[in-house]
């Protein structure tokens, strides 16, 4: 199964194409041989675009752009997550007054987040790609409670203007999905994915994932097992 990327475990590295210290302390998990090369995107929708067609685009833009930087025994793997409520995508806010306007729209209301992975040689520029989608509810919180986690600078940064992980404002009621997705990278479809591409991975990432997280994922087995 190695021989697909033509490398041996002991000779490749993966580079992750972020700067998130969420994926960054999620990525860390599989143990890899790795180095981190931020990258910039545009990451502009295009009129009409579906979620998943839009994060599997940024984050196959993330790779190649990667990629154009990386060594030829190098493998990139870059992600991009963004929140989809009713078919609208939502990315980043621009200031702390687009933070509270989305958290807003989001209040006692159920949306989706996805994510889009990209696995990219370097050598040769092969393409593995997969996409997770989790639902989230989120809580009704109040308006001083929005006031004082934007105060805070947390959400600037954040897809839909939130961090689900985030303790003293925890927006969200307790979800049934991927909890890794929500906070940035699905660690059991980055598995499956590598996997797909030839590249061994540790049989105890999930459970090091639920450690981290304090959670007790319902789906990870069927994720894994999927094809």
């Amino acid at each position: 199964m190695l021989k697909r990327f033509g490398v041996e475990n002991s000779g490749y590295r993966l580079v992750l194409a972020s700067n998130s210290p969420r994926r960054k302390q999620l990525f860390a998990l599989g143990d890899w041989k790795y180095r981190l090369l931020a990258v910039e995107v545009d990451e502009s929708p295009t009129e009409g675009e579906a979620p998943a067609g839009y994060v599997s685009r940024l984050a196959e833009a993330k790779a190649r752009a990667a990629a154009s930087q990386a060594q030829p025994d190098e493998i990139v793997v870059a992600a991009d997550t963004t929140v989809v409520d009713g078919g609208m995508i939502l990315g980043k806010p621009v200031d702390a007054a687009h933070a509270v306007k989305m958290l807003q729209q989001l209040r006692g209301r159920d949306h989706q987040v996805y994510t889009g992975l990209s696995i990219l040689r370097a050598a040769d520029g092969l393409l593995v790609q997969d996409f997770c989608v989790t639902k989230v509810s989120m809580r009704d919180y109040s308006d001083e409670e929005i006031a004082a986690y934007v105060d805070s600078g947390d959400p600037l940064d954040k897809a839909g203007a939130y961090a689900i992980q985030h303790r003293a404002f925890n927006p969200a009621r307790p979800l049934y999905g991927c909890y890794a997705n929500v906070v940035g990278l699905p660690l059991c479809n980055l598995l499956r994915t590598l996997k797909r591409a030839g590249i061994q991975t540790k049989e105890d990432i999930p459970r090091a994932c639920q450690a981290v997280l304090e959670y007790n994922c319902p789906v990870y087995e069927m994720i894994l097992e999927w094809r």
